[in-house]
């Protein structure tokens, strides 16, 4: 029997209706987000922006990435949500405070009943730069392209919006 995230997700990819996605580039100080619609090949901006947090004590910083996620979600109404995956970094210490960022967001997403899809940063810098080796400001640049936007893009925000069209380009198809 299938709960009711992975119902509406079954919903969403069979349907031909548009697509609300929620994008995550989680961190511990800095949780990038962005919110696009996507139908029949096409993108449209929704919002997008940072979860900044303070220095303060890694439980209140959890909480403080999950009540954010939780107000997206029911600000702008998504109906699945993609997150990054934790890359390999140096620092173990950094790479476990990623991994419990990622943590509150997929719980605040997963209490809110959506289906959350994970995907590798290189697999999110190929479907919009083209290659998985692309860096920031490739992505910020193509990501302002591809949803014709004007002005300034925070980077963790574009890295957000970058996994949300990551999203979009997979629906439908095993990742």
């Amino acid at each position: 029997m299938l709960g009711l995230a992975e119902d509406r997700l079954i919903n969403t990819l069979t349907s031909q209706s548009k697509v609300r996605i929620l994008g995550v580039d989680p961190g511990s100080l800095k949780t990038g987000f962005g919110v696009i619609d996507y139908y029949r090949g096409k993108y449209s901006y929704v919002t997008s922006g940072i979860i900044r947090i303070a220095s303060l004590p890694l439980p209140e910083r959890l909480a403080i990435i999950s009540r954010g996620i939780s107000q997206i979600i029911e600000d702008h109404a998504p109906q699945v949500a993609a997150i990054e995956d934790v890359f390999f970094a140096r620092d173990p210490r950094a790479a476990l405070k990623l991994g419990q960022a990622r943590g509150a967001a997929i719980t605040a997403a997963v209490i809110s009943d959506l289906a959350v899809s994970e995907y590798a940063p290189r697999l999110v810098k190929q479907s919009v730069v083209g290659t998985g080796s692309a860096n920031k400001d490739q992505v910020q640049f193509m990501v302002k392209k591809m949803l014709s936007l004007n002005g300034e893009l925070k980077e963790d925000a574009a890295d957000a919006l970058a996994v949300a069209i990551c999203h979009a380009n997979h629906i439908g198809r095993p990742v």
